[in-house]
């Protein structure tokens, strides 16, 4: 983990209530897909938390949701301007567990680590399989990105306006060897459900530190309590407990 300011060079809206943010400045903390950052913003108490969508050497895209004072204060900032982050934080997805044919599975906001995840799978040599799940037509982002990289990629809405109509459970293929899933909880009981195959499922929480500290964000699994922040987003299937 590392505090640092990054320089916004970018915030642009990608639905009517989702913005990718690109932002400037070390990366270093960034170790595996799946990790977050914690935001600073000003005149608010706690940080936000938001994941990693993507990171080279010069900067990380981050991808978020309008859903409250702090991110629509973070939609009002502009190029040119900074933020103060802790970078680095969460345990991410281990890419070596999985399989040559991996399932990446995202659901709304959940989407943007599997994008991450699905390159650091493309590294290496491996071979990413994308199935994301949408509401509506409105809320889809990404999935022009996801196909640019040259991967297997199938979409759903719920009320079947765009894609295959239902939800990600609906269109799982048979022939992958593992796993990972992000977005809300339904989802990755669900998802939990269907997959044959043992998987990796990183959890969205409400957290106070962000790091470990304040035990706010706890969970019980088969092998003891776990901070959602520290000892993951990601938990492996075989150790959730519902």
């Amino acid at each position: 983990m590392k505090q640092g300011l990054y320089r916004i060079e970018s915030n642009r809206p990608l639905t009517a209530d989702v913005r990718e943010l690109r932002l400037a400045g070390d990366t270093s903390p960034i170790t595996a897909p799946g990790q977050f950052v914690n935001v600073r913003i000003d005149g608010l108490y706690l940080r936000r938390p938001i994941s990693v969508c993507d990171w080279d050497g010069d900067g990380l895209t981050l991808i978020y949701k309008v859903v409250g004072r702090g991110t629509a204060a973070l939609a009002r900032m502009a190029p040119g301007g900074e933020l103060d982050l802790l970078c680095g934080l969460g345990n991410g997805f281990d890419v070596s567990k999985c399989t040559q044919r991996t399932l990446v599975i995202g659901g709304g906001v959940g989407t943007p680590p599997m994008y991450g995840l699905a390159k650091a799978l493309l590294r290496a040599g491996k071979t990413p399989v994308a199935v994301l799940g949408f509401n509506t037509r409105d809320e889809i982002f990404y999935e022009a990105e996801f196909r640019a990289l040259g991967i297997e990629t199938t979409v759903t809405t719920v009320d079947g306006s765009a894609g295959i109509k239902g939800f990600v459970t609906g269109t799982l293929p048979e022939d992958y060897g593992y796993y990972c899933a992000c977005g809300p909880e339904p989802m990755l009981k669900a998802v939990y459900r269907a997959a044959r195959t043992s998987g990796l499922l990183s959890f969205e929480e409400r957290m106070g530190c962000g790091f470990g500290a304040c035990m706010g964000c706890s969970c019980e699994t088969r092998y003891g309590n776990k901070r959602i922040c520290r000892d993951g987003p990601v938990l492996e299937k075989e150790e959730i407990i519902w």
